[in-house]
Order: structure tokens, then C-alpha cells, then sequence
């Protein structure tokens, strides 16, 4: 009954399958090899329009190379006060960027709000040596409360974010899983919406280590490969991370496995819910399930051998009573079911 993170999930079969394919003979190295062209073809394909994308191994160092491509060591990016951003990744941004500033807003279920970015930029939007200065908003889809913004509000806060001079990026750690919830085209909600760069993951959805700085507007990747390099996410046997992408990919796995697990997610919400002494208290857009419940049944769920975790994060209504769980696609119906269980015995 593992519900922890779909990070402890492992690599789907097919994912392996293209990896080893991969290995056959002798391939260029650094991103010059055709499985890395396969790749990007296919990226192009999904996003239906040409881009430019690099792969690294972690959504932290996604995240932060993003980051600093459009932002300069005196300036800022805005976020939600709960985004992994701001709260998960250890000054990572600040460090990739050179020293610039997060500037974290509130919003409900994890979502920011135009009028949040216009409080900030109140502030901080007329130029001042006394201040950094802004120059991204960064967005996270699917949210951390596991909420996913739709295309218009993509939009909206892309053009307000625009009106204020900000590039936008956003973190799609859990990109697939919106793109699955909402029934939409990737593009819908990235470049069509106002979106400059994406880090979109697939680590937490099957592959091995596989996250990609995706560029829509390509001028602003013309220094990221020394970046990347700098970084240390210049892999010399690049095609072990495009081939993963490769199987993650083709005929839709991506959005097959993304399905799966939310809809489990669904069934454990749906289990949940029945119960008096749980509250789900968020919508159950993605692969997470937030509930409330006390500490007695967290307890009996962890002796009973349920795994998940406590969430406290600011602006936290709950008093430490907020729970996550979170599926996956290898999550079975026999967890749910017995986690139920477990749960209605008490």
C-alpha cells in the first residue's frame, strides 16, 4: 500500500526496451547520434512545431538551467509559495541562476492568480537598484496540490505576465498528467497559452532518469548548451537519455501511463471519501489525493503497513491533519482496495 510518490515506481518495460535498443553498436556522442534525433523528431511532433530540447537527468536541474536562461543573477522569478521551486529544491534555482531571487505568492490549490502578479509587480516593477528585478514567472503543472491549470488560465496569467515584461516557464514535472486530466494538445497548454519553456518530466512516469528543457522561442537557448555543459547535464552517452524519451513517447506511453495513474487515483479518492473520518481537500485532477484525516487512522494506516506522507507547507488550513497520496502507474487495485479497507476497519 505505497503511496509515497510515484517516483518509487520503476521503469516501464517499453522504456527499457528502446534503452537497450539503443546500445547496439557504435553511436556519436553528445546528442550526435540517431536515437537523440529520434528524439527531438518526436518532440517536435507532439508539440506540433519545431523546438529546441535538451536533456538532463533531474527536475531540479531542469528547473534551475530553465530558469537561468531567462533570468540574471539580480533579478527574481515569481512562483507559488508551495511550488517545488520554492520549497524542494534546496536554493537550487538560486544557484543555477547565479543569485536570483524567488518571490513566492499565494494562491488556492497551488495556483497563482493574475492578480497575485500584479500585487508583486506593484512592487517590484519599476526598475530600481534597490530591488531585483523580475523577469520570469514560473508556473507548475500539474500544481503541487495536485490541481491543474487549464489552457485559458495558462493564458491569462501568460498575458499578464507578458504585460510586465516576464518570460514564463513552466515546471511540468507532472506534465503528462495534466495533459492527460484536461484532454487537451501539449501545445495547448505551452506555447499556444504564452509559455517560453517548459521542463517537462517523465521520470515520475515510467522512465529511469529522463527530464528535457523544452524552448519554444528558440533565441532563448542560444547559450544553454554551455549551461548545460557548465552544469554537468552533458551526457557523453547522450543516447541513454533519448532513448528513453524515445519509449516514453512513441505511440502515446506517455499519456497511456499518465492515465493510469490518475486514474487510480480517482479509485482511491472515490474509496476515501465514503468514509466520515476522511476529507478530500483538493480536486483530484492528477495522480494525488490530498485528504484530512487525524492522527489516530494516519497511524493505523502506517502500522497496517500504508505508506504516504504528511503534508505541512505554508498557508497550511489543516493543522498538520493534510495527508498525500500519490499513485502511479504500476499502482495496483489491490492497494487501493486493501488500503480502504484497512481505513474502514477503524
Amino acid at each position: 500500500m505505497i503511496f509515497t510518490s510515484d517516483n518509487w515506481a520503476g521503469v516501464h518495460p517499453k522504456i527499457f526496451t528502446a534503452m537497450e535498443a539503443a546500445n547496439k553498436g557504435l553511436q556519436g556522442a553528445y546528442g550526435a547520434d540517431g536515437t537523440s534525433a529520434k528524439a527531438g523528431a518526436l518532440f517536435d511532433e507532439i508539440f506540433e512545431r519545431k523546438v529546441k530540447v535538451f536533456f538532463v537527468t533531474t527536475g531540479g536541474a531542469a528547473n534551475g538551467l530553465a530558469l537561468s536562461a531567462l533570468v540574471p543573477p539580480f533579478g527574481a522569478v515569481l512562483c507559488h509559495e508551495v511550488s517545488h521551486v520554492q520549497m524542494d529544491e534546496a536554493g537550487l534555482p538560486e544557484l543555477y541562476t547565479g543569485g536570483a531571487k524567488l518571490l513566492p505568492m499565494a494562491g488556492a490549490g497551488g495556483k497563482m492568480t493574475v492578480a497575485a502578479i500584479d500585487e508583486v509587480m506593484r512592487v517590484y516593477g519599476t526598475p530600481m537598484v534597490h530591488h531585483v528585478q523580475p523577469r520570469a514567472l514560473s508556473l507548475t503543472q500539474a500544481t503541487e496540490y495536485g490541481t491543474a491549470y487549464t489552457a485559458d488560465e495558462i493564458g491569462a496569467l501568460a498575458e499578464a505576465a507578458r504585460g510586465h515584461g516576464l518570460r514564463v516557464h513552466m515546471d511540468g514535472a507532472r506534465f503528462s498528467n495534466a495533459v492527460a486530466r484536461l484532454g487537451c494538445k501539449p501545445a495547448d497548454i505551452t506555447w499556444r497559452a504564452g509559455v517560453d519553456v517548459l521542463s517537462f518530466g517523465a521520470t515520475k512516469n515510467g522512465a529511469m532518469a529522463a527530464e528535457a528543457v523544452v524552448f519554444f522561442d528558440e533565441t532563448l537557448a542560444h547559450e544553454f548548451e554551455w549551461r548545460q555543459k557548465r552544469a554537468g547535464h552533458l551526457w557523453s552517452k547522450a543516447r541513454f537519455l533519448a532513448a528513453q524519451w524515445v519509449g516514453f513517447l512513441e505511440d502515446d506511453l506517455w499519456l497511456d501511463l499518465a492515465r493510469m495513474a490518475n486514474g487510480q487515483a480517482r479509485k482511491l479518492a472515490d474509496g476515501l471519501k465514503a468514509l466520515p473520518s476522511v476529507t478530500i481537500e483538493q480536486d483530484v485532477d492528477i495522480n494525488e489525493v490530498f485528504v484530512a484525516m487525524d492522527d489516530a487512522l494516519a497511524t493505523h494506516l502506517r502500522a497496517a503497513g500504508g505508506a504516504f506522507y504528511d503534508w505541512v507547507y505554508p498557508g497550511d488550513l489543516w493543522q498538520g491533519r493534510l495527508r498525500r497520496l500519490v499513485t502511479s502507474y504500476a499502482t495496483s487495485d489491490k492497494e487501493i482496495e486493501d488500503f480502504i479497507a484497512v481505513a474502514s476497519k477503524l
